[in-house]
């Protein structure tokens, strides 16, 4: 047996008909014409897709696109077809929709049917269209009529009481249903004359397929090496090497790790901790604008890592994202550790919210703060793909805080979780005399990604970068399609994370 899927042709016309008769017996009389075909198979040809099994059709689809908002969520099939004339078909269109599709009943074991509705889901992500929309009968509703609606039929049949050889396999194929569509189809007595409008959604769809974002990303993180510089000079030598070899790489966006910078404190060390950190805090905003200028001469996204910044009195830990476009995003530490109390007396931040990129939409938050689901958590829900944690520890099991709780954020936001920190010794700086590190990538933990949930990791305690690509394609698969979908599978009629107001 030899089972082959292609475009449908007017050749194949008299063994089309003959399988819709075998398939609809009770509307023998009321077939495609063969004008109708070559109809079809002219505008659209991409849109007309047969099985054949050993050279003769055993399915079919037919299908138009339509510019939807033109005929809304209530229609009839005439109106949708244009009477059968398919005037209605529109090249510009932006929901394709299907219009017949038929199995016969002699090879329905072989599962044509979702062969054809790939092939129908493949075409619609190719031609960047919204969504598939059809209006689905309900043949078994007859034996129901007297005891159910509509309504409460397709409820039933969704909950698996009740078998219906149409809706079941739309549910199936993971259509989902919006609406009663009634007298859809006059004549069709077995779903007496109601059918269901059902919809597939294009998650891969851009409005704007000409300016689509590139749905790989690449990610520098630097593994920072804790030195004594000379000057501020020195130190943006430093940080320059780093961002023009991500630039070189052709990375979207560069991290530095938590208050790198803190080197720059070695002159301030005869200070108090507070009083050291406060004089660091005043070159923030050099530092702030010199990294900015190399986002921008570098083409590359950069998170800042981390630095102190003073206002009215409050000491804060600040990450800048600097686009390469120029524009600048903060961030402030909103969970503070009890080291950063007790040391420098810092205050947490008090705004939570995602950044929009040329990359999409990325999270930042700073090493503590992963440690507090609920963070990024409200991030996920605010579209959130790529999440940054800039991180300072000072031991391994510091650090394995940090980690461990990164790839669970991870896994419970089907989003990426990108860290990176500091490394090695720092003599004569109070309380940065030692640092432990490992830059990572962590993904969610399904088919579509590395077994270990792990895209790529650097070398524990050795300056170096990571780069890594992650696809943003996948988390859609993921949300709409993983194994688990722990984003839709949430339990909101029991529990409820936001922000108070």
């Amino acid at each position: 047996m030899q089972v082959d899927i292609r475009r449908l042709t007017l050749d194949d016309y008299q063994n089309l008909i003959e399988v819709m008769k075998k398939s609809y017996p009770e509307m023998r009389d009321d077939v495609w014409d063969k004008r109708n075909i070559q109809k079809l198979t002219s505008i659209f040809p991409d849109g007309q897709i047969c099985v054949t099994v050993d050279g003769k059709v055993a399915a079919a689809s037919l299908a138009i696109i339509v510019q939807y908002e033109l005929y809304g969520d209530d229609h009839t099939y005439a109106e949708i077809t244009g009477n059968g004339s398919f005037n209605t078909h529109y090249n510009s269109g932006n929901v394709l929709y299907g219009i017949e599709m038929f199995v016969d009943p002699e090879f329905r074991s072989l599962r044509l049917g979702r062969r054809l509705y790939d092939a129908r889901k493949e075409l619609c992500e190719q031609l960047n269209l919204k969504a598939i929309v059809i209006g689905g009968r309900i043949p078994n509703y007859h034996e129901y009529m007297h005891e159910l609606t509509p309504r409460q039929y397709i409820q039933k049949v969704r909950k698996k009481e009740i078998y219906d050889p149409v809706l079941t396999f739309q549910l199936s194929n993971s259509f989902q249903p919006i609406r009663i569509l009634k007298n859809y189809l006059p004549g069709d007595t077995s779903s007496q004359e109601n059918a269901v409008l059902l919809e597939w959604s294009n998650i891969y769809y851009s409005a704007r397929p000409n300016t689509m974002q590139d749905p790989v990303v690449r990610l520098g993180l630097v593994q920072w090496q804790m030195r004594h510089f000379k000057s501020l000079d020195e130190f943006f030598e430093q940080v320059e090497f780093f961002v023009d070899v991500m630039s070189d790489y052709k990375s979207d966006f560069v991290m530095f790790p938590e208050l790198f910078n803190t080197p720059l404190l070695a002159p301030y060390n005869h200070l108090s901790e507070r009083e050291s950190m406060l004089e660091l805090a005043k070159l923030t905003e050099k530092i702030k604008q010199k990294i900015s200028e190399f986002a921008i001469s570098y083409n590359v996204n950069i998170i800042s890592g981390s630095m102190p910044l003073e206002e009215d009195g409050e000491l804060y830990n600040i990450s800048y994202l600097l686009h390469r476009d120029g524009k600048t995003d903060e961030y402030r530490k909103i969970h503070i550790t009890p080291n950063e109390k007790k040391h420098y007396g810092m205050k947490g931040g008090s705004e939570i919210k995602v950044f929009d990129t040329d990359c999409g939409k990325v999270g930042l938050v700073i090493c503590y703060d992963v440690e507090f689901p609920e963070l990024p958590r409200i991030l996920a829900d605010e579209g959130m793909k790529i999440l940054f944690v800039p991180y300072l520890t000072d031991t391994q099991n510091a650090y394995m805080r940090v980690r461990n709780c990164a790839a669970a954020r991870a896994i419970e936001n089907e989003c990426y979780v990108a860290i990176a920190g500091c490394v090695g010794n720092l003599p004569g700086v109070n309380n940065m005399d030692i640092q432990y590190g490992q830059a990572a990538v962590f993904t969610p933990s399904d088919f579509a990604f590395p077994s270990n949930a792990i895209k790529g990791e650097a070398t524990p305690n050795t300056e170096m970068t990571l780069i890594v690509d992650v696809d943003l394609n996948l988390l859609k698969e993921l949300h709409h399609n993983g194994d688990v979908q722990i984003m839709n599978d949430r339990r909101k009629d029991l529990y409820y994370i936001g922000l108070n107001k």
